[in-house]
């Protein structure tokens, strides 16, 4: 089992994706617990926000710091920074790259670019830009459970020849099951045999573990987790499980443990994510959780599991897409 896994790195994304919960409401004590917790654990990467510009997002007033880091706002967050590196996300189109400080000049080690399968030349194009400047690079192609085969071939041959250090299989929808998961990573491998592979679950099926401990086995080296599950809907695989469960010596749960008791199972109590029954049936259904995190907002209509399912499988709906 040591072998199979001990290439793999923990990347955590409680600030980042859990962020879509609660719209980057942290407060500055949490994020600093938790990045103590990511060191002190050996959890290798923490992704602190995203690095998209505020002027090129709607809503940017209200959200919190993590949507948009400020690199000198980062500096007074994280004023020791240890072992633990730090890593940010960017979307094609919401980040102007003149934002984006040499790698010398910011605390950031890692910034990862997300695109769909249509803008992978966009997205190469950014990470050309943030590799120039020193930084290690991922691309993280969002929803591959609804990607044409032959779309993917093309975008291969683009990845192949491009500088980026590392390619994400991303679970978007929550709805991958253990042998789609290995018959990506085959895939990737088979296609990108000079790139390093990452992967990013969703929970859904309850599968978000098990399809992570499936690509590390297969040679997936990034493996994207949050503390306690959170993040958007049904939320990602849980860093402490990835911790506990990863024969590498410098990985500690306890710290995470603490962290957990102190700040997630009292967040937990006001925000909501993780596996619900909506979620369950979006990912059931390979679709993208809109539907389902609507229907949780509805004070009317939240729980009716079964009037849901219906109107997500009745032909007339399915076809008004």
């Amino acid at each position: 089992m040591t072998s199979k896994t001990s290439h793999c790195k923990i990347v955590d994304c409680t600030i980042r994706d859990g962020g879509l919960v609660n719209n980057w409401d942290f407060s500055i004590e949490f994020v600093q617990h938790l990045y103590n917790s990511l060191n002190e654990a050996g959890v290798d990467y923490m992704e602190i926000g995203y690095k998209n510009s505020p002027k090129l997002l709607k809503g940017a007033d209200s959200a919190g710091p993590w949507r948009f880091l400020d690199d000198d706002f980062l500096r007074k967050v994280i004023p020791n920074k240890g072992h633990t590196k730090l890593s940010a996300l960017v979307d094609i189109g919401r980040v102007d790259e003149n934002d984006i400080l040499p790698r010398s000049e910011s605390l950031l080690d890692l910034i990862r670019v997300a695109c769909y399968i249509q803008d992978v030349d966009k997205a190469l194009e950014l990470v050309k830009v943030f590799h120039d400047r020193g930084y290690e690079t991922t691309l993280n192609i969002m929803a591959l459970s609804n990607v044409m085969e032959n779309q993917l071939i093309e975008a291969f041959e683009l990845i192949r020849e491009s500088v980026v250090d590392v390619v994400y299989i991303v679970d978007s929808y929550g709805s991958l099951k253990p042998n789609d998961m290995a018959y990506l990573v085959d895939k990737f491998k088979e296609h990108l045999p000079n790139k390093r592979l990452g992967s990013h679950t969703h929970n859904n099926l309850q599968l978000a573990f098990a399809n992570t401990i499936i690509a590390a086995e297969k040679g997936v080296e990034l493996l994207d987790a949050s503390v306690y599950g959170m993040g958007r809907a049904a939320g990602n695989c849980n860093t402490e499980l990835l911790v506990a469960h990863l024969p590498n010596a410098k990985y500690n749960v306890r710290p995470v443990l603490d962290m957990i008791e102190k700040h997630m199972l009292p967040l937990r109590e006001k925000e909501e994510w993780g596996y619900i029954m909506e979620y369950m049936v979006t990912g059931m259904l390979d679709e993208h959780p809109r539907s389902a995190m609507a229907q949780r907002d509805s004070s009317d209509n939240r729980d009716k599991v079964v009037d849901f399912y219906d109107r997500l499988t009745t032909p007339e709906i399915a076809h008004s897409k």
